[in-house]
């Protein structure tokens, strides 16, 4: 998705984002990533600052945060973008610099981490195999009793890998947990943002 992107051609319309729509990202943010909180979240989307949001092609949001420097004018950071109608997902750089945020995350195996800085999608064994990890299934019960997957199709999810410290790529589940598990065959993760990508050499706008 963002692999040739390129912030000097590539961003059209800009505009700030209303407080009541910077409430609904943060909402969205806290319930999806369950071990966020409000008050981490304050402090990198600081209420009194408001974000700007850039359009890039037909489907594609960006969301920035404005960087005050001393010697130039105030820049724009990206911090979280959303595709369609898909989940608002962080920035890697943004996981990077706050290392402590507990977003919704996975482990590929080693074997997998070629193919992932090379924008490849995500395949069920790089989950499954040794190394790999997700949620644990069944930790909840949905309204009817029945065991909830630890992630649902359309999850978004920052992906780590084997024996990495570091955040590696960002993508959205394509199946539950419980069926990468089951059927572990096919693409698992879109791969929406990696390492090495453009928007990860685009540290402002």
């Amino acid at each position: 998705m963002f692999k040739k992107f390129d912030p000097t051609t590539d961003v059209s319309t800009s505009t700030q984002v209303k407080a009541s729509v910077q409430r609904a990202l943060k909402s969205q943010l806290l319930d999806k990533h369950p071990l966020l909180t409000e008050d981490i979240l304050d402090a990198f989307i600081p209420k009194k600052s408001p974000l700007v949001q850039y359009k890039i092609g037909p489907h594609l949001m960006l969301y920035c945060r404005k960087i005050d420097h001393v010697n130039k004018s105030p820049t724009q950071e990206p911090i979280l973008f959303q595709h369609r109608d898909g989940p608002i997902m962080p920035t890697l750089r943004l996981v990077h610099q706050y290392p402590t945020l507990e977003f919704t995350k996975v482990t590929v195996d080693k074997g997998a981490i070629p193919f992932l800085l090379g924008g490849a999608n995500v395949m069920c064994p790089g989950l499954t195999n040794p190394g790999g990890e997700m949620p644990p299934d069944g930790a909840e019960q949905d309204a009817n009793g029945f065991d909830k997957p630890g992630l649902e199709k359309g999850d978004g999810v920052v992906i780590y890998a084997e024996g990495k410290e570091f955040a590696l790529a960002i993508g959205v589940m394509l199946m539950s947990s419980a069926d990468v598990r089951s059927k572990n065959k096919g693409i698992a993760i879109e791969l929406l943002h990696y390492l090495g990508d453009g928007l990860f050499q685009s540290d402002e706008i």
